[in-house]
């Protein structure tokens, strides 16, 4: 018992041991490994730092996997906008890389396909912020065309499909509603609520419908039937015996049927605006393309951003995520679960478009999508939207000589930065840094400490 009680014990330790399953009587080795507090460079920096300050520190090698600074770094503290790389690493997973799309298409009755005059014609698709009206090959004006051109001419009533979407479970900072279809120019003139996005979206469609040639007959906009499986009814021979099923269904009886589609640019385009200048209201909408599959809930998506931390290894047991912007003051990540998603995006990074490599040599190249997408240190554009390469770091670490890319988290009483520096080793290194203290912080003077932080940890390592 009491060698049990020792053994559970030195497991208890930072950095626990690694021990081989042994052979029955065989004894048992432990190797212990103990994670390294702050290096002097570090601790200097975080003196600058207001005393009510509480600080999270964690660096990690990618190459040697070795961690090389440690602050309490399994202490969940509010993350601010660094929740986003939970985000934009969930969504780039999900459509499997930056190879990956959305797609939107419109769908007639079953039994009306082929026909110039269709009942009615849907609109569905996956939810993403980069469906547009009328711009490029990804847009409601490419679909109108597409069935034009296919033999559609007259439409009874324009539907949106928005069954599998719960609008009333999200509740989000920002007060958008968020709906099962967005079009790209609501970003800047979002509607007030689901209903009023419902006939922006309708009336949208007809517009681009009419325009291409094709004549809807009803003003405003319906909902999409819903469908419901085929059950085939009971068959029995003439003498009463069970036979097996129909085994056609009824055209009536089947799903609507698509006569337009288009697929939208890859991903990394959004992501980019969304890390970059840390949009809040794309961080949600890209949070809402997880709904899809996923009851339509503001619940289900963050279900599934859990799924994706557990499947890379993190410890679930202190994260708290509550959308997808951080702007909750509830959300809570810790350094080890921030390092984690940047580990498993240099790892397994999904390469850009001619792009091609090892995760290295990649990153190197800036072929990494996840890493490219985030703002760049000091390059120096002064922009008021952020929306340059260097987002919100265009302006900090200027003239430090150093390839930092990283994201930034700002709430009152909160700062934060978690990214990539390449080392004096030459080596890239995976750091997170989360500070919180009163409302009345100085976020400048946090921010300075941070900059100092990511060029002290680059000279030591």
């Amino acid at each position: 018992m009491r060698r049990a009680l020792l053994t559970a014990a030195l497991l208890g330790l930072t950095g626990a041991a690694q021990v081989a399953a042994p052979a029955a009587g065989e004894p048992v080795t432990l190797h212990l490994s103990r994670e390294p507090g702050l290096s002097a460079g570090v601790r200097a920096a975080l003196r600058a730092l207001p005393g009510n300050v509480e600080t999270v520190v964690l660096v990690q090698d990618l190459r040697t996997r070795a961690v090389l600074e440690a602050q309490q770094p399994d202490r969940a503290l509010i993350p601010a906008s660094t929740t986003k790389l939970v985000t934009a690493a969930s969504v780039l997973n999900e459509r499997g890389g930056a190879g990956g799309w959305w797609s939107a298409e419109l769908t007639v009755p079953a039994a009306q396909v082929g026909r110039a005059s269709v009942k009615a014609v849907t609109l569905r698709g996956s939810g993403d912020p980069t469906l547009s009206v009328a711009d490029g090959a990804y847009s409601l004006r490419a679909l109108a065309r597409q069935a034009y051109a296919r033999g559609l001419r007259e439409v009874g009533e324009v539907r949106v499909d928005d069954l599998g979407f719960d609008s009333a479970a999200w509740e989000v900072p920002l007060g958008v509603p968020m709906t099962a279809l967005r079009l790209a120019e609501w970003h800047d003139d979002p509607p007030v609520s689901a209903q009023a996005a419902r006939e922006r979206l309708g009336a949208a469609l007809t517009a681009q419908l009419r325009a291409a040639g094709v004549r809807v007959t009803r003003e405003g906009v319906g909902r999409a039937a819903p469908w419901q499986a085929w059950v085939p009814p009971a068959r029995t021979d003439g003498q009463g015996r069970a036979l097996p099923p129909e085994p056609v269904t009824p055209v009536a009886a089947r799903p609507e049927q698509g006569i337009a589609s288009v697929r939208s640019a890859s991903p990394f385009q959004v992501l980019a605006a969304t890390l970059r200048p840390s949009d809040n209201l794309r961080a949600e909408e890209l949070l809402g393309t997880l709904a899809h599959g996923a009851n339509g809930t503001l619940r289900g998506a963050l279900a599934r951003e859990r799924a994706y931390l557990r499947r890379i290894g993190a410890d679930l047991s202190s994260v708290e995520l509550h959308d997808g912007s951080g702007l909750s003051r509830k959300n809570r990540l810790s350094p080890r679960v921030l390092v984690a998603v940047l580990r498993e995006q240099f790892d397994l990074p999904a390469p850009l478009p001619g792009k091609a490599g090892l995760p290295g040599a990649l990153y190197r190249a800036r072929g990494n999508a996840f890493a490219e997408a985030l703002p760049q240190a000091g390059t120096g554009e002064n922009v008021p939207e952020h929306d340059g390469r260097g987002g919100t770091m265009a302006l900090r670490l200027r003239g430090a000589g150093l390839d930092v890319r990283a994201k930034t988290g700002t709430l009152p009483g909160v700062s934060a930065l978690a990214g990539f520096v390449t080392g004096r080793s030459g080596h890239v290194l995976a750091f997170a840094v989360i500070m919180n203290g009163p409302e009345s912080s100085p976020i400048l003077t946090l921010r300075a400490v941070q900059d100092d932080v990511v060029r002290a940890v680059a000279a030591a390592h």
